[in-house]
């Protein structure tokens, strides 16, 4: 009967796992940058896939301080985002909204990353493999940063822009709305002591103009 497996087992398998995520994500990261129309999400695509390169350098160190040999064990769950990240990039859309679905191919990415090199910082701790978990935390924190990056580009005005492209109706009823929303001011109104103090006037002027008339008709 085989010896079953230990968590050591399944660590050095998760980390091969991990290491042909990474090699996958270098190839695929430079052609999502390409199909990126946004000069600040072509970048964020671009520093990331230099980040991917030193974080395969730091996995090779971690199978050195295991005095595991380099190899990596191919990755599906990787291999399938990345195929729905080339049917994205197949698909018709217009600018804005080919990069928000630039952006969504890469966080599932980034989501799916972190949840791997959470479990293998959280393993490697737990078996005392103290120099793997700090170069596995190095990477984990930079996964939470480039994703971290998606949110603020997608927020900050990608979004919104697909969104008024899909649905510009919906921009003219805000716009409507902000400008019946703004205050009227009332038309300035006479007071009421300056109304009589006026018709007072034109009364004692009336008054004067009958008198003289009366004057002159009396001298005739």
């Amino acid at each position: 009967m085989a010896e079953a497996g230990t968590l050591h087992d399944a660590f050095i398998d998760e980390l091969r796992d991990a290491y042909d995520a990474e090699k996958q994500l270098l190839k695929a990261l430079p052609k999502l940058a390409k199909a990126a129309t946004s000069p600040e999400l072509r970048q964020a695509f671009i520093t990331h896939r230099d980040e991917t390169q030193g974080q395969i350098q730091r996995l090779e160190e971690v199978f050195a301080s295991l005095d595991e040999k380099v190899r990596g064990k191919h990755c599906d769950g990787i291999a399938g985002i990345i195929e729905e990240g080339k049917a994205v990039m197949e698909e018709d859309f217009d600018e804005a909204a080919m990069d928000a679905c630039l952006i969504a191919s890469g966080q599932r990415a980034e989501h799916y990353e972190m949840a791997a090199y959470g479990t293998l910082v959280a393993w490697a701790n737990a078996m005392g493999h103290t120099e793997a978990a700090d170069l596995l935390q190095q990477i984990l924190d930079e996964e939470k940063a480039a994703d971290e990056k998606l949110s603020q580009l997608a927020e900050g005005g990608i979004n919104q822009e697909a969104a008024a492209i899909a649905h510009p109706a919906n921009e003219e009823a805000e716009e409507a709305e902000d400008t019946l929303s703004r205050p009227v001011r009332a038309p300035m109104r006479k007071t009421a002591g300056a109304g009589r103090g006026a018709t007072a006037a034109d009364r004692a002027n009336g008054s004067r103009a009958s008198g003289g008339a009366a004057k002159k008709a009396g001298r005739r």
